[in-house]
């Protein structure tokens, strides 16, 4: 512990975001970061505690408290107050294979069971983070480090998220010959095309690829196993495949006027956003425009939230989030006592934007659509809401909705956006290995373990645990890999935290 005052001595710092009505001109990231002589002085605000719940990554109340990659992160702050920045860079990747992708897009679960949080303001672990991944790269220790000795073995991993590139970088390190196959025209799943420019521009993905490339691992882009090559065909040319394919089956909204144009599922829309930006900076004109429009977004999630950054960008009329869930509190409940995560009111940048440009929070809570309604001729002109009314059941404790009689309300809208959550892996993909699946339509292993039930075939990620958080999915990766590689060599020395 460099400084045991410095949580005392000094404030939290964070770096600036450009101005709401500013950022929403561009498509790029919008954060000044601290120079290092102020990002020191955040690290020796960490207290190096002696139960250090930041790197925990426990399940308190249902959810996680803590980092679930078990990040050293005292002492990576530590090194970063001293000034030892490659040391801290080892020190990180030693258990989070991606942290220029966490210290974008994480939402700091080590921030939130951070001990300084308890009675004032949390380390700012998160930028400490980022500054040592792009002191890394600045300085050049970030660069490729290929395997010395090849064991023989190959690995086909199916899916190129992050569950998928934690598993490969790993399986690679330990030299077996890893192939990843993606069937989009650009590696990175989610991080390339679910995660706007915004809050992860894709030099940074591609950037990190280049490297996993210069180490030896092979990517196959375009390529849909289950449709344009055959598990079968896997299965034979390699000893071991790893399926990570995400959870991108999308939940749809059953209402009257549901069918017919000017509706679309948000993780479509972010996409086709995305390659146009990507391909021709939106010269091509695909992608669903929605400047000009009344904008309804189903869903209060993370997804919907990057769906209202995106619309404003491009110049939308309005936009409004339906939520059905009633508005979280702005401080922490009696319930919710530190360390168990916040389950607070976050306003999250798209909606800052949104205040900002049309002077009020774009959410309405506990409401759903009872009717998408259209025009003589089926075109999409609004969409019927009705509010609800939540009540816990005496005998389950189970909360339950009904409709407010009375209640319904007409907002205009030409576009709606549906972000209500994934509902777990793509059946053709499951069909295609003959892995079995579970209640949740999850890929179906033991508790705890990443093998399937078809021989040889291993499982990571949103496909295998659900729709999660990327630092999830990293975790997964590592987790299936040392799988992978126990299974191949008879023991295995991956490390995994």
């Amino acid at each position: 512990m460099g400084k045991p005052t410095g949580f005392i001595d000094y404030e939290r710092k964070v770096s600036k975001a450009e101005s709401p009505k500013s950022r929403v001109k561009h498509f790029n990231e919008f954060h000044t970061h601290l120079p290092q002589s102020e990002q020191r002085l955040q690290g020796a605000r960490c207290m190096e505690c002696g139960v250090p719940f930041c790197q925990s990554g426990m399940m308190l109340g249902g959810m996680a408290s803590g980092c679930p990659l078990h990040n050293l992160v005292p002492e990576w702050n530590d090194l970063v107050y001293t000034g030892n920045w490659k040391e801290a860079y080892n020190r990180l990747k030693k258990t989070n294979n991606f942290p220029e992708f966490t210290s974008r897009v994480c939402p700091a679960l080590c921030e939130n069971a951070c001990t300084c949080g308890l009675n004032g303001d949390p380390v700012a672990t998160k930028e400490n983070e980022y500054a040592i991944i792009e002191k890394a790269y600045e300085e050049g220790y970030a660069a490729a480090r290929p395997p010395k000795v090849r064991t023989g073995k190959k690995v086909a991993v199916v899916g190129s998220g992050p569950a998928g590139l934690a598993a490969a970088d790993q399986l690679n390190k330990r030299g077996h010959t890893v192939t990843v196959f993606e069937r989009y025209d650009r590696v990175g799943g989610l991080l390339m095309y679910g995660i706007p420019n915004m809050k992860l521009e894709k030099g940074i993905v591609e950037r990190k690829i280049k490297i996993m490339e210069e180490e030896g691992v092979l990517f196959v882009t375009n390529t849909d196993i289950g449709k344009d090559m055959k598990a079968d065909k896997l299965l034979k040319e390699y000893d071991r495949v790893v399926l990570a394919c995400g959870s991108s089956n999308p939940r749809d909204i059953k209402a009257p006027g549901r069918e017919g144009d000017g509706i679309y599922f948000a993780v479509d829309f972010l996409k086709g956003n995305t390659k146009s930006l990507l391909d021709s900076g939106f010269a091509d004109k695909k992608y669903i425009n929605t400047k000009g429009k009344d904008v309804v977004i189903i869903g209060g999630g993370d997804t919907g939230n990057d769906c209202v950054g995106t619309v404003i960008r491009h110049g939308c009329k309005s936009v409004t989030q339906i939520e059905m869930m009633p508005k979280a509190p702005d401080v922490r409940a009696d319930d919710n006592p530190w360390p168990q995560w916040p389950k607070v009111c976050k306003t999250d940048y798209g909606q800052e934007e949104a205040i900002a440009l049309f002077g009020h929070d774009p959410r309405i809570y506990e409401a759903t659509v009872k009717e998408f309604l259209r025009d003589k001729n089926g075109k999409l002109k609004g969409v019927k809401i009705v509010r609800l009314a939540w009540e816990k059941d005496k005998g389950t404790g189970r909360m339950s909705s009904k409709e407010i009689p009375g209640s319904e309300q007409v907002l205009d809208a030409q576009i709606v956006l549906i972000a209500a959550g994934f509902l777990g892996s793509e059946k053709y993909v499951t069909d295609a290995f003959s892995v079995e699946r579970n209640e949740r339509t999850n890929v179906k292993t033991a508790p705890g373990e990443y093998r399937t039930n078809v021989e040889n075939v291993f499982t990571a990620g949103d496909m295998h645990r659900g729709q999660s958080l990327v630092v999830w999915a990293i975790q997964e990766g590592r987790e299936a890999a040392r799988a992978v590689d126990e299974s191949l060599m008879g023991y295995t020395n991956l490390e995994t935290q």
